[in-house]
């Protein structure tokens, strides 16, 4: 059965959000119902009812250095949860929301899969309660609240201007950071020109597309408190700056306020449920290549607050997603972890290890589906770069090896040698075929592991020099000999440090997920490299600084074999098929 037939089947026992919001001990006025099984929760509420402090063990999962087919972090994620719910903990599960550019291009949903999934699948990955439209939405209209001033700045004078409470921002067109925003991964979007026409027809200028879940909007959305504070980070975004060097924020356009509006639903947590009835909550999309690649603050916060154990999930491999669960995630929400999960497979093991690159949408070369240790002992040279950057933050990873049948079991022995080793603990889980049953040994393994005291710290002090965190994140996580910066970002970097408002904002680096390095070609752990950076953004709301190494694209491009080829519905039924 494909993952879209398990979910269909697991739906029809798919246990009311009622009966979840009861478990959780939730009021009834801290939950709003969409429909029978999907649930909005009102995070403000429940924490000024029952505390914001951490009650429960708070697990983060992440993997080593992906192939394109992703190695099922989030499966691994909803198989630990149905584990531990297997024995007997009262747990809760934090996954971000499907972006609709990976649903409808290479890899499809982020449901998890097999018997390890989120449920209803169709749900979850055809906009759920609305969140990523709100953001897209509130996004855009701050592009439209910008491109309307500039061209009534154009075609009248002050007093005309004055006449509306309206004063001259005298925004300098070469000088725009915003772009608009789409769901989608459109790379004919990339760079384009608006206002073409005549002079009721906007502003001319250039501008350009990201995908959603890469915007400001998002970040801001996954990293804040609650509604005051996600309106006051709004109100700090730059959208361009004037002629004078001065932001021009959407504070300064009287935008704020309305996006805002667009996104007071959005900041609550949707509660769902993994195929064997424990709580999910779905939260934020952003992406970990290019954004901080985190579920909500708020889920978690919220889920520590209700549960025995919490487990979430960061982006892509750890020097990615975990890097910024670490640094950024974990000082806005004030968590820290008891344990850390890491995800291999055999098959991302093997392709570290020389064997032909993993293209999506063809066939497997058959290395990957027989016995060959030799590619699979050379590729865990990844894997033991992985432990070493989680052991850096002061935490012993759990390594998990996600089963495929292809698996020998010389295969499997050979990882958990060189895992044990290297001093991590280290479980086999079939979740993907058996669901929590299968899960059993990791789940045994976290809990010991949160059991362990462990010395959890942050890489750097924020009031360390910018470049001296971007220097020694990338020697000390990264595993490179330092950084290039080209004159754009020297520039950038120099006015960030001299200015107090910036100068302690954490750096979170957009680079390739495919590699330790910014070159995806660059597979294992690859040593004598430096990591060129040629630009580095300010999200003055998010409170974040951008570095973008390599050629890292903010919108994504849509590959020849996408899977919205596959996806299609019953006119019968009206049931959607084919999504994975």
């Amino acid at each position: 059965m494909k993952d879209w037939q398990i979910a269909e089947a697991a739906e029809g026992n798919m246990r009311k959000a009622a009966d979840l919001a009861a478990e959780l001990e939730l009021q009834s006025d801290e939950w709003i119902p969409y429909g029978d099984v999907l649930a909005k929760i009102d995070v403000t509420k429940v924490l000024k009812r029952v505390g914001a402090g951490r009650k429960g063990k708070y697990i983060d999962v992440t993997a080593i250095t992906p192939t394109a087919l992703g190695e099922g972090k989030t499966t691994t994620t909803l198989g630990l949860v149905q584990g531990l719910g297997r024995l007997g903990k009262k747990v809760i599960g934090c996954v971000r929301q499907p972006s609709g550019g990976p649903t409808f291009n290479i890899k499809g949903s982020a449901a998890g899969g097999g018997l390890a999934q989120v449920v209803p699948l169709t749900a979850l990955s055809l906009g759920l309660t609305g969140d990523i439209d709100a953001i897209t939405n509130a996004n855009n209209l701050a592009m439209v609240a910008l491109n309307s001033r500039m061209q009534h700045e154009r075609n009248h004078d002050d007093a005309w201007l004055a006449e509306r409470g309206l004063k001259r921002l005298d925004i300098d067109p070469g000088r725009i950071q915003f772009r608009w925003a789409m769901d989608f991964c459109a790379q004919g979007l990339r760079n384009i020109e608006i206002g073409r026409g005549g002079k009721l027809d906007g502003f001319s200028c250039e501008s350009g597309f990201y995908i959603t879940v890469a915007s400001e909007v998002m970040a801001i959305l996954a990293m804040s408190a609650d509604l005051a504070d996600l309106r006051k980070r709004l109100s700090k975004i730059i959208v361009a700056y004037s002629k004078s060097g001065e932001p021009v924020t959407t504070a300064d356009l009287e935008v704020d306020g309305a996006m805002c509006a667009l996104l007071v639903n959005a900041i609550k947590p949707t509660m769902m449920q993994s195929i064997e009835g424990q709580p999910m909550f779905v939260h934020a999309g952003p992406f970990a290549n290019i954004a901080i690649g985190q579920n909500s603050v708020v889920a978690d916060r919220l889920a520590a607050a209700l549960g025995d154990y919490v487990v979430t999930e960061s982006g892509f491999a750890s020097d990615m997603g975990f890097e910024k669960f670490w640094n950024i995630k974990c000082r806005c929400s004030g968590l820290k972890p008891d344990a850390v999960v890491l995800v291999a497979t055999v098959r991302a093991l093997k392709a570290h290890g020389g064997a032909p690159a993993v293209k999506a949408g063809l066939p497997l070369d058959p290395v990957y589906t027989t016995e060959n240790l030799e590619l699979l002992e050379k590729g865990c040279d990844n894997l033991l770069a992985h432990i070493d950057i989680i052991r850096r933050s002061g935490v012993q990873p759990v390594v998990c090896l996600n089963a495929f049948y292809t698996d020998t079991e010389a295969e499997r022995q050979l990882v958990r040698r060189v895992a044990e080793g290297a001093g991590a603990r280290f479980a086999v889980s079939d979740h993907w075929l058996k669901g929590g049953e299968g899960a059993l040994e990791l789940a045994r393994e976290v809990i010991e592991a949160c059991d362990e005291p462990n010395n959890f710290a942050f890489l750097c002090d924020l009031s360390e020099p910018i470049a001296d965190r971007i220097e020694k994140q990338v020697k000390e996580v990264y595993g490179g000999d330092g950084v290039d910066f080209e004159p754009l970002a020297l520039e950038k970097l120099a006015k960030y440090q001299a200015d107090p408002q910036t100068a302690n904002l954490p750096v979170c680096i957009a680079k390739t997920q495919y590699s330790l390095s910014h070159d995806a070609k660059l597979l294992g752990r690859p040593k004598g490299w430096r990591l060129p950076v040629k630009d580095i953004l300010i999200y003055a709301g998010a409170g974040l600084l951008v570095p973008v190494a390599g050629e890292i694209k903010l919108m994504p491009g849509t590959s020849a074999s996408p899977a919205y080829r596959k996806v299609d519905v019953d006119v019968e039924t009206g049931k959607v098929k084919g999504l994975f």
